[in-house]
């Protein structure tokens, strides 16, 4: 029997590598599904279109149990929504800077505005219980 398992061995590992890049197309597919009904409309549509073939192109290989080309396609599918990410990024980044200072509270409690905005400190009685 261990003669058997030693012999199948590298089938074995073969069929495991197999499993394990089908699994994973599995798991992109369904959060690439998630993320695109997600951010939908904020994905600039030039960086839609390319997600969207690779998604349908990870399905078929994925249905047709074609585990290298679900590697290959699941490699194209991560490229092209990190691009998407990137320019999505950098678009709210530039919306921050665009929009300037914040206007709002501070970080703390302050008092009358005589200690330059810095948060006040005040004693208060505490009693400690054992």
């Amino acid at each position: 029997m261990k003669a058997e398992a030693e012999a199948n061995a590298e089938a074995d590992k073969k069929a495991k590598e197999q499993a394990d890049k089908l699994n994973k197309a599995d798991a992109t597919i369904f959060q690439t599904e998630k993320q695109l009904a997600e951010l939908g409309d904020k994905i600039p549509a030039d960086k839609k279109a390319p997600i969207e073939k690779a998604l349908a192109d990870l399905k078929d290989a994925y249905a047709k149990r074609d585990a290298d080309a679900c590697e290959k396609y699941n490699n194209e599918l991560m490229s092209a929504f990190q691009a998407a990410s990137a320019e999505m990024y950098a678009a709210q980044q530039q919306a921050q800077q665009n929009a300037g200072p914040q206007q709002g509270p501070t970080n703390g409690p302050t008092d009358n505005g005589n200690n330059g905005g810095q948060p006040s400190a005040e004693d208060v009685d505490f009693e400690e219980v054992k």
